[in-house]
């Protein structure tokens, strides 16, 4: 058990605990995600990919009952009538969400409550999603005369099909957790008293009885791979899956499979 220990950036707090980061946006009275909360998690992510080996699995969560109930509109009130205002702050989230899908480190939304445009595409970064039952999650830029300029167009339909994206896109309508569920938009929905409890139990079993090797590999292989035609993506996972073969978890893997017992990565 390793010692917790708590790191702040700007409206961002990193608790460190048992290997895992629990990441904490907090901009009250809302958690708006304005331009110094994309600025702070940027250099949170950047602190655990540079400074902290110890992290072997990430929660995104926020404080209160929001987890981001969507952009700073106030900033988009700043910037009417400037084109390359509005796409320099699309391209600014779009940095920080690429950076988080493309991690080398399993990245858990715990959606505890509002999660809306901006809000939702920063899950959608994420690499798994569990939600609250009562949470609520949409795309409503199309009510502000916007599109989602995050990465709503473009991953929404990944993560579900093509003709419910455009439906929740151009409608604007909200869900909740268990529908969210069901459209294959998160993983799993609980209650919300026991979210977080769920995203501590998965992160841990990920972090301290797999392999961060492996894990790491297997992340590059499904979400570089997946961008990739179906022949390339499996030159990747061939390649990976033969590097592997020189690590001494594998050893372990297989001479604890072979003995039958727990294995014991070293993570090396």
């Amino acid at each position: 058990m390793t010692k917790t220990k708590v790191n702040e950036f700007t409206n961002v707090k990193l608790k460190i605990d048992n290997n895992v980061g629990i990441v904490t946006i907090a901009n009250p009275p809302a958690n708006a995600l304005n331009s110094e909360t994309i600025n702070g998690l940027s250099e949170c992510f950047d602190f655990i990919y540079e400074k902290d080996n110890e992290i072997k699995a990430i929660i995104i969560t926020g404080e209160g009952k929001f987890f981001v109930p969507g952009a700073d509109i106030k900033e988009f009130k700043n910037a009417i009538g400037e084109v390359k205002t509005g796409e320099a702050m699309a391209k600014n989230a779009q940095s920080l969400f690429n950076k988080i899908e493309q991690f080398d480190k399993p990245v858990i939304a715990a959606i505890n409550g509002a999660c809306l445009g901006g809000g939702m595409e920063l899950a959608m970064s994420c690499h798994i999603r569990l939600a609250a039952n009562e949470a609520v999650m949409g795309q409503p830029e199309l009510n502000l005369g916007l599109i989602p300029g995050f990465g709503g167009t473009q991953r929404l339909p990944r993560l579900t099909n093509t003709a419910k994206a455009l439906e929740l896109i151009l409608t604007g309508d909200f869900i909740n957790g268990p529908e969210a569920e069901r459209i294959g938009l998160v993983n799993k929905s609980y209650p919300r008293t026991e979210l977080m409890n769920e995203a501590i139990k998965l992160a841990e079993k990920i972090a301290n009885e797999k392999s961060a090797r492996s894990v790491v590999a297997a992340i590059n292989a499904v979400t570089k791979g997946i961008k990739q035609d179906l022949n390339i993506g499996l030159e990747m996972e061939a390649k990976l899956f033969g590097e592997m073969f020189e690590t001494e978890d594998m050893k372990e893997g297989v001479l604890a499979f072979i003995e039958k017992r727990k294995a014991n990565f070293n993570d090396r």
